[in-house]
C-alpha cells in the first residue's frame, strides 16, 4: 500500500461537482492500493497516518499529530500511486490490485480510521474527482508499507 501524505489547512473533493468530503486543518491522504495487500499493510498504515507527527508544537517543532492538533483526514483513493514509469513514457499499472479487491481493502483502511476518535472525510472510490487543498508547509511525506524510503 502507497500513500502520499500532505498536511493542510483545507481541503475538499468534488464528485460530479458536488462535495463529497472536505476537512479544515488536518491530512489530506492519497492512498493506492497494491496487489497483495492485507491486514498487515492496512494496520500499517492506520498506525502512521494516525501517529505521524508532523504538526508544529509550541516551539515549532515538527511534534504533534493529527489527533493532538484535533485535525481531520480526507481520504482519498488513488491507483496511480501504483504507475510505474521505469521503462517507457506510459504508466504501468500492473502492480495496482485489482479494483473490486482494492475497493475492499480501502474500505477497510477507512473504517479502521473511523475507528481512530478523528474526523474522517472521503472521496468516491474509482470516480473521477477534483481535489482541492491548501497545502501547508509546504509538507509531504511518502509512505510505503512494503519499502523503506
Amino acid at each position: 500500500m502507497r500513500a502520499v501524505i500532505q498536511r493542510v489547512n483545507n481541503a475538499a473533493v468534488r464528485v460530479e461537482n458536488r462535495i463529497s468530503g472536505g476537512i479544515s486543518k488536518g491530512l489530506v491522504v492519497f492512498v493506492g492500493i497494491e496487489g497483495g495487500d492485507n491486514e498487515t499493510d492496512i494496520e500499517y498504515m492506520v498506525s502512521k497516518i494516525i501517529n505521524l507527527r508532523i504538526f508544529d508544537d509550541k516551539d515549532g517543532n515538527m511534534n504533534r499529530s493529527v489527533k493532538d492538533v484535533k485535525g481531520g483526514i480526507l481520504i482519498v483513493s488513488q491507483f496511480t500511486l501504483l504507475g510505474d514509469v521505469r521503462k517507457g513514457r506510459r504508466p504501468s499499472f500492473a502492480k495496482a490490485e485489482k479494483s473490486e479487491t482494492a475497493k475492499k481493502i480501502y474500505k477497510k483502511l477507512v473504517g479502521k480510521l473511523k475507528k481512530m476518535d478523528v474526523v474522517i472525510e472521503e472521496g468516491v472510490f474509482k470516480a473521477d474527482m477534483e481535489v482541492e487543498l491548501t497545502n501547508n508547509g509546504p509538507v509531504t511525506i511518502l509512505l510505503d508499507s512494503r519499502k523503506v524510503f
